[in-house]
């Protein structure tokens, strides 16, 4: 995707649980730009040693292994996007975020098929960074590209630590910010 596409992010769709037979939320937000999204699942796994970024809000102890669903993000066929997932044992162990399949309506479906509630504000981070050899070979870079980082920590209504996703783009990604009611 070029940086000339007005691509305004809303996150709150991706939050939304999906009912029985729609499109998860990345494949209805292409549509509606007359673009085609789809998703391809590179690996569930374990991980032994996650960022410390994710094992402090998972609040996991230090032999703890949380599981990881990594995607490659495609937009009409091509890479914008590695994605990866990460969920505590506890709550993946068991389930389809445990298992090497796409889950129908996303991980947020099957959160809530499991009980849980999902903040409304989740926090984001975003930063710049330069690509690794890895995400070039995955998305198509050239050596040295630079592309953005957004790592989004979703927690339930009663404050339990349920997903951080950390999304590497790139594409340009614009946001709107909702006033709250006051």
């Amino acid at each position: 995707m070029s940086s000339d596409d007005a691509w305004v992010g809303d996150a709150q769709p991706y939050l939304t649980p999906r009912q029985a037979g729609e499109r998860d939320a990345w494949s209805e937000e292409a549509a509606a730009r007359g673009r085609r999204g789809s998703q391809r699942l590179l690996a569930v796994e374990e991980v032994v040693d996650p960022p410390d970024f994710v094992r402090e809000f998972l609040d996991l102890g230090p032999t703890d292994r949380p599981f990881v669903r990594r995607r490659l993000i495609l937009l009409d066929g091509e890479p914008v996007e590695m994605a990866d997932s990460y969920y505590p044992a506890h709550i993946a162990r068991g389930t389809r975020l445990a298992e090497r399949r796409k889950i129908p309506g996303g991980a947020v479906t099957l959160l809530a098929e499991l009980g849980f509630t999902l903040e409304d504000e989740p926090l984001e981070d975003v930063f710049a960074a330069t690509a690794s050899p890895d995400q070039c070979a995955a998305l198509g870079l050239p050596p040295s590209t630079p592309v953005l980082v957004l790592t989004r920590f979703t927690a339930s209504t009663n404050g339990e630590p349920l997903e951080v996703s950390v999304m590497t783009m790139t594409r340009h990604l614009q946001y709107r910010q909702r006033k709250q009611a006051g």
